[in-house]
Formats: C-alpha cells, structure tokens, sequence
C-alpha cells in the first residue's frame, strides 16, 4: 500500500518554472525505492498522458513534448519524487499527478494543478 500526496503546483508565466514533489508513505515491508514513480497530466478535455518516469534502476523517459525542459528525480532518503519543470509553456496547463508502480499494483496521488499564463 502506498499514499501519494502532491504539492508544489501554482500559476506561473510562460518561460518559468515550478518543481513539483510527491511524498510517499509506503507499507512496512515495502521500499519506495523498488518502485517505479512516474508524472502524468490531464489537460481539460484530454486525456490523461505521461509525462516522466523513473524506474527503480533510474532509468528515466520523457514525453517528447517535455524533453529538455522536464527531469525527475527522486529522493529515497525522503520517498520522494519531484518534477523540475522549466521553460513552462501554456499547453503545460495541467493537472499533475503522481503514480507508483510495483506490478500489479499501481496508486495514484490526488493532483495538483499547473497552470502556465501571463
């Protein structure tokens, strides 16, 4: 069982940037780090897609839309898992949320909005 809480989203211009971070509580018995912890988003009226992920090897992958401008990374120490955010462009304009996988499970954090305008 894992609890996934969200935190650092907000409003910013286009051209900045904002570090989102997802704090884990996991189950006695499991290790945050043996999951895999990934960023989604969901645009009004789209569909939820992915952002980033990084495996418990940290083998990292991007969307091709945020390459360059987006890394995750994760702290083990915290059970946490963040998302830089940088050269933020109006179609980032999101709702973030946070997922752990450890096949078959999967867990979902609450979200947190991003919202990118002048």
């Amino acid at each position: 069982q894992v609890q996934l809480v969200e935190s650092g989203g907000g409003l910013v211009q286009p051209g900045g940037s904002l570090r989102l971070s997802c704090a884990a509580t996991v189950a006695s018995g499991s290790i945050f780090s043996s999951y895999t912890m990934s960023w989604y988003r969901q645009a009004p009226g789209k569909q939820r897609e992915l952002v980033a992920r990084i495996t418990w090897g940290g083998r990292t992958n991007y969307a091709d839309s945020v390459k360059g401008r987006f890394t995750i990374s994760t702290d083990n120490a915290k059970n946490t898992v963040y998302l830089q955010m940088n050269s933020l462009k109006p179609e980032d304009t999101a709702v973030y949320y946070c997922n752990a996988g450890f096949y078959p499970a999967d867990y979902w954090g609450q979200g947190t909005q991003v919202t990118v305008s002048s």
